[in-house]
C-alpha cells in the first residue's frame, strides 16, 4: 500500500487507496462466488460440505438520481450478515439484480424521446459504481436485470404456464390445462352453463376452458387512471382513492384487460402465513388485504323477472328481518334487465331522482357515478344518493317487497355487487334510508340509553325477528347467525359462505416499458400462447412511447397503447401447428411487478438457456428442510433471509407468493414460498430546511449559530426553519454514499450506518457523527500498525486474564449480535474491546487478530488489509469466526444494587457467586447504607443474590 502525505495514518485517502484495492482483489478472484450444486458453476464437492444460506434484498429501481445514504441501508446490513455466514463454514448466495422495467424511465422517453433502455442502462452503470465502493461481496456472475430479454423470455414463460393451467378445488392446487378438458368431458367440472361437453361446439369449448384458466382475459370493471394513461390493480390504488405512482385520480371503467386469478389462491396465501417467519405487522397487512370473511350467501328474487335473482353476501345474516331495500352497484350486470319503461305506482317523488322514466333516471346516474373515483364513491364525509331502478326485490325470509336502488356507495368489485340493507344496524344504510323515505326495523336489542335516532351497530340479542316456523328473538349474535344459515340453506335459499376482499390481479398495462405478453389473436378474436421456441417477446422500436387516451379528459376515456401504434409488429405471420397465418400481438404490457415475481429462482441458476431454474439448483438453495429451514417443522422452503423496505407488505410480497405457490402446484419447484424469513430495515431520515416561503432550501449549506442562548439556522444570511422527515431531493437534503466515501472512506460509512441504531427502527442522519466510526477504525488501525514506520507493532506474548476475559466475553456477545442482526450491539461491544487493547503497553497478535476477523464484517477493506499485514497471504473472507472459550465467560464479579426503602443508595462490586447472607452482611456494612438508615428500625431485609439487596426501614 503506498504512502500518503500523512505517512501511514489512516485518513479517508488512505481508506480509499485500500478500499479500491481490495474490491480490485475480489472481483479479479472471484472471491464471492459461490457455487452451485449442477450446471456450469457446480462444485459438488464444496457444496456437500457446506450448510448452505441464501441471503437476498429486494430488488432496487436503477433510478436516475442515483443512491442517498438511506438507500444502502439494507444492503450494508445483508453483506454484514453474509460476510459473517461465509465466517461460519457455509456456502452464501448473496448477489442483487435491478428491477428495471417501470414508469420513471418511460416517462423520461416521453419528455426527452430516449429509448427506456439507455436511460436505464446508463442508471444502472451509476448505480453499479455506488454499490462497488460500498464493499457488498455479491456474486457478481449472478446478477442481471428484469430488462435482459434472457430475463424475460422466461417471465414470458411463467405467464405461459399460469395461462397454461387452472385452479382444481377438488385437488387443492393449480394442474395444468389439459386436466381441465378431461374434467369437463368426464363431467366432474361442470360446464358454464351446465350443459354436456359433448353438446358444446369448439368456440364453446374454447371458453368454458378459458373462463378457468389461471391467466385470462376479463372485460371488467377495472380502476382506469387518464393521468396515467393506464390502469392499475387494487393493490396500486392508495387508500385516498388515486394511484401509488403520481397520484393520479382513479375511476372505475369496464376495459378487457388480462387477469390473474390470486383470489384461486387466498385462502392458501392467508393460511401460510403461519408458516413464515415474518414481522407480524406484515403478516396483519396481509390477512387485512386478503379480507377472509364468514358469513352467508342470500339470494332475493326480483319480482316480474321469472329467474332473476340478486345475490348478496353479508356477514350478519341474522340481521334479515330488518331488510327493508335493497342497493345495486351502477355497475351491477342486473341493472339494465331490471329497469322497467315506467314508473311502478306509488313511486316516491324522492326516489326517482326527478326522472321521468326509470331508465332516464338510472342511466343518468350511472354516467354521473361513473366520473366519481372508488374514493369519493364511498367518504362518509358526503350524504349517500342513489336513485330507484323502478325494481322490487322479494325478502326470501319475511317475504318483505323491498325496493331495488342504485347507489355508487356499493362497488362492484366487493362482494357481489349488491347489499340488503338493514339501515337499523348499519349507519350507510341509515343514512340512505333517511333521504329516501325508506322503513326502519330494528333487529338487535340496543344497549341502554342508545339513542332512537341513530343506529345500533353493537352486540345484542335478536328482536323484532320471528316468522312462521322460524325464531332468532333473544339469540345472540352467534347463535342467530348458526340458525339463519340452517334455515336457509334448508330451504334453498341461501348458503353460509366465505368471502374475500381480495380480489383478481389485473395485469395489464397500457404502456411501453414493460414485458410484452407472449399471446397472439387470430381472426376471431381467439387468444393463443406462442410455444416456447418463440420467446422471447422482444419489445419493438416506437417512435412515440407516450399512451394516450382518447374520448372525454375523464373517466369516459379510452387508452391507447404506445405498442397498439407498431403496426409492423403488431400483425405477424406464424405457423402455431396449423400452418402459417396472420396473428395480431398482445399490446399491452406485463405490469413491473411480473419481474420481481420470481427473481429469487433465477438467481440460483442465472447461467441457465435450457430452464428457467434447474431443478437441483432450486433444490439446493430454496427447498424444504435446507438452510435455516433445517430441522424445522413443516418448512416450507424459500430465501432463508429476506431484507426489504415494509412498503412492500402486499404488492411485491403477495404476487410473489402467488406465483410461487402456482409453480410449486405444477411441479416445476420444490419450495412453497419465496421467502421464508423476511425483516424490514427501518428507514434513514434527516433534517430539511425552508425559507420564509416555505420552500426547501439546500441542507447541506445551513449553517447553525447560537443567539441569546437558542440555536439558530441560517441560509445565505436568511434565517430557516428546521424540520426532520424522509431524506428525498425535493427536500434538498440529500447526502450521497459518494459523499460519505470520499470524507471518510466506505468502511467508516458501513460501520456508521450499522451502528446508529437496531437495524429494524427509523434513525436520524447526521454527516458529522460518523466522525466516531471514523476513531473507531484508526484506533483499530493504531493497534495494529504504527503510523510513522507502518510496521506492525503487535506481540507475540500470550494475553493476561483480564485481556482474555474481556476478548472471549465480546467474541461470544458479537457472535450472538450478528447472528441476530443487532449490529448496532455489536459496534458497540467491539468498539469497548478495541479501546481496552488501545491501554496496553503492546497489542497481542492473538487479540489483534480476533479483533479483525469480528470487525471485516463491518469494516471488510481495512479488515482484509490488517488480516494482510498481519501476515496472511489469503482473504479474511472464509476464516473462521473467533469461538469464546466458555472458561472465560464466566464472570468474577458482578455488580450488587442495594435499595433502602426502595431508593438505590448504594453499589457493590462482589463476587458472583456470593450468598445471600454474605451480600446482606456486605450491604449492611456499606457507610453509604448506613447513613440512610441512621434514626430508623430494619424491618425487613429483601436479598437476591447476587445483584440486589432492598432494605425496608422506618
Amino acid at each position: 500500500m503506498s504512502d500518503t502525505e500523512h505517512g501511514h495514518r489512516y485518513t479517508a485517502e488512505l481508506a480509499g487507496q485500500i478500499e479500491k484495492q481490495w474490491q480490485d482483489v475480489w472481483e479479479e478472484q472471484g472471491t464471492f462466488e459461490a457455487p452451485n450444486p449442477t450446471g456450469p458453476w457446480a462444485d459438488p464437492q464444496g457444496v456437500a460440505e457446506r450448510e448452505k444460506v441464501m441471503i437476498q434484498d429486494m430488488f432496487p429501481y436503477p433510478s436516475g438520481a442515483g443512491l442517498h445514504v438511506g438507500h444502502p441501508l439494507g444492503y450494508i446490513a445483508t453483506d454484514v450478515y453474509a460476510r459473517y455466514q461465509r465466517t461460519q463454514g457455509n456456502n452464501v448466495l448473496y448477489t442483487l439484480g435491478y428491477d428495471a422495467f417501470g414508469l420513471p424511465a418511460e416517462q423520461y422517453a416521453v419528455q426527452t424521446g430516449q429509448h427506456p433502455r439507455k436511460t436505464t442502462e446508463d442508471n444502472m452503470v451509476n448505480m453499479r459504481r455506488q454499490l462497488r465502493q460500498l464493499g457488498l461481496s455479491h456474486d457478481m456472475r449472478r446478477t442481471f436485470a428484469t430488462i435482459e430479454p434472457s430475463y424475460y423470455k422466461w417471465t414470458q414463460w411463467i405467464f405461459l404456464q399460469i395461462f397454461n393451467a387452472w385452479y382444481d378445488e377438488d385437488a387443492g392446487k393449480a394442474r395444468p390445462i389439459d386436466t381441465l378438458v378431461e374434467a369437463l368431458e368426464s363431467g366432474r367440472v361442470a360446464t358454464p352453463d351446465g350443459r354436456a361437453w359433448a353438446e358444446l361446439d369448439a368456440t364453446e369449448r374454447a371458453a368454458a376452458v378459458n373462463a378457468r384458466r389461471l391467466a385470462y382475459k376479463s372485460d371488467a370493471p377495472v380502476n382506469w387512471s387518464p393521468g396515467l394513461g393506464t390502469v392499475v390493480a387494487n393493490e396500486e390504488v392508495t387508500a385516498d382513492g388515486r394511484t401509488e405512482r403520481g397520484n393520479f385520480p382513479v375511476f372505475k371503467r369496464n376495459l378487457p384487460q388480462w387477469m390473474m386469478r390470486i383470489t384461486a389462491y387466498a385462502d392458501r396465501l392467508v393460511d401460510d402465513l403461519e408458516r413464515l417467519d415474518w414481522p407480524e405487522s406484515i403478516k396483519l397487512q396481509q390477512r387485512n388485504w386478503i379480507g377472509r370473511s364468514n358469513g352467508a350467501s342470500i339470494r332475493f328474487d326480483v319480482e316480474n323477472h321469472e329467474g332473476a335473482q340478486l345475490e348478496v353476501f353479508t356477514t350478519r345474516p341474522d340481521t334479515i328481518f330488518g331488510a327493508t331495500f335493497m342497493v345495486v352497484a351502477p355497475e351491477h350486470p342486473l341493472v339494465d334487465t331490471l329497469v322497467p319503461d315506467t314508473w311502478p305506482e306509488g313511486t316516491k317523488d324522492a326516489w326517482s331522482g326527478g326522472a321521468t322514466s326509470p331508465r332516464e333516471a338510472v342511466d343518468t346516474y350511472r354516467r354521473e357515478a361513473s366520473r366519481k373515483s372508488d374514493l369519493e364513491r364511498q367518504t362518509g364525509e358526503k350524504g349517500k344518493t342513489g336513485v330507484f331502478t323502478g325494481a322490487f326485490a322479494t325478502n326470501p325470509v319475511t317475504g318483505r317487497r323491498m325496493p331495488v336502488f342504485v347507489a355508487d356507495y356499493v362497488l362492484m368489485g366487493y362482494g357481489t355487487g349488491a347489499i340488503m340493507a338493514v339501515p337499523a344496524q348499519d349507519e350507510r344504510d341509515w343514512d340512505f334510508a333517511a333521504a329516501y323515505d325508506l322503513d326502519v326495523i330494528r333487529t338487535v336489542q340496543p344497549s341502554e340509553g342508545h339513542p332512537e335516532n341513530k343506529p345500533f351497530t353493537g352486540a345484542g340479542v335478536a328482536i323484532n325477528s320471528a316468522t312462521s316456523g322460524l325464531s332468532l328473538d333473544g339469540l345472540g349474535i352467534e347463535d342467530a347467525k348458526v340458525k339463519i344459515i340452517e334455515w336457509l340453506e334448508a330451504n334453498e335459499r341461501g348458503s353460509g359462505t366465505t368471502t374475500y376482499r381480495l380480489r383478481d390481479w389485473l395485469f395489464s398495462r397500457q404502456r411501453y416499458w414493460g414485458e410484452p405478453f407472449p399471446v397472439v389473436y387470430d381472426e376471431n378474436g381467439e387468444a393463443h400462447a406462442l410455444p416456447e421456441s418463440m420467446l422471447p417477446v422482444e419489445l419493438p422500436d416506437v417512435a412515440d412511447y407516450s399512451p394516450k387516451t382518447y374520448g372525454p379528459e375523464d373517466a369516459q376515456s379510452m387508452p391507447e397503447s404506445p405498442l397498439s401504434r407498431a403496426s409492423e409488429w403488431v400483425s405477424v405471420e406464424l405457423d402455431l401447428g396449423d400452418g402459417p397465418k396472420t396473428y395480431t400481438r398482445e399490446t399491452n404490457t406485463m405490469p413491473n411487478w411480473a419481474g420481481s415475481c420470481w427473481y429469487e429462482l433465477r438467481y440460483a441458476d442465472p447461467a441457465n438457456d435450457e430452464r428457467f431454474v434447474d431443478t437441483g439448483c432450486e433444490e439446493y438453495w430454496l427447498g424444504k428442510g435446507r438452510g435455516f429451514g433445517k430441522g424445522v417443522a413443516n418448512d416450507p422452503g424459500g430465501v432463508d433471509l429476506y431484507v426489504g423496505g415494509a412498503e412492500h407488505a402486499v404488492l411485491h410480497l403477495l404476487y410473489a407468493r402467488f406465483w410461487h405457490k402456482v409453480l410449486f402446484d405444477l411441479g416445476l419447484i420444490s419450495s412453497e414460498e419465496p421467502f421464508r424469513k423476511l425483516y424490514n430495515q427501518g428507514m434513514v431520515q434527516a433534517y430539511a430546511y425552508r425559507d420564509g416561503r416555505g420552500q426547501p432550501v439546500p441542507a447541506a449549506e445551513v449553517t447553525e449559530r447560537e443567539v441569546d442562548g437558542e440555536t439558530v439556522f441560517e441560509w445565505q444570511g436568511e434565517r430557516v426553519t428546521r424540520e426532520y422527515g424522509k431524506m428525498g431531493k425535493s427536500l434538498k437534503n440529500v447526502v450521497t454514499p459518494d459523499e460519505m466515501c470520499d470524507a471518510f472512506g466506505a468502511d467508516t460509512f458501513r460501520v456508521y450506518e450499522m451502528s446508529m441504531g437496531p437495524l429494524d427502527a427509523s434513525r436520524p442522519w447526521e454527516t458529522r457523527a460518523a466522525v466516531g466510526s471514523q476513531r473507531f477504525l484508526q484506533r483499530l488501525w493504531r493497534n495494529v500498525v504504527d503510523e510513522g514506520s507502518g510496521e506492525v507493532t503487535v506481540t507475540d506474548a500470550p494475553m493476561d486474564d483480564a485481556t482474555k476475559r474481556a476478548l472471549h466475553q465480546t467474541i461470544d456477545a458479537v457472535s450472538a449480535d450478528f447472528e441476530n442482526l443487532r449490529f448496532n450491539t455489536a459496534v458497540a461491544r467491539l468498539i469497548e474491546l478495541n479501546n481496552t487493547l488501545t491501554k496496553l503497553d503492546a497489542v497481542p497478535r492473538e487479540a489483534a487478530e480476533a479483533l479483525v476477523l469480528m470487525t471485516a464484517p463491518l469494516a471488510p477493506h481495512i479488515g482484509e488489509e490488517l488480516w494482510k499485514r498481519l501476515g496472511h497471504d489469503t482473504t479474511l473472507a472464509f476464516e473462521p469466526f473467533p469461538v469464546a472459550d466458555p472458561a472465560f465467560l464466566v464472570q468474577d464479579t458482578v455488580v450488587a444494587v442495594v435499595q433502602v426503602a426502595g431508593k438505590v443508595r448504594d453499589r457493590l462490586d462482589v463476587a458472583a457467586d456470593i450468598s445471600e447472607a454474605d451480600l446482606e452482611a456486605a450491604a449492611m456494612a456499606s457507610e453509604r447504607v448506613q447513613s440512610f438508615l441512621e434514626g430508623k428500625t430494619v424491618r425487613k431485609v429483601i436479598v437476591r443474590a447476587p445483584k440486589l439487596v432492598n432494605i425496608v426501614a422506618n
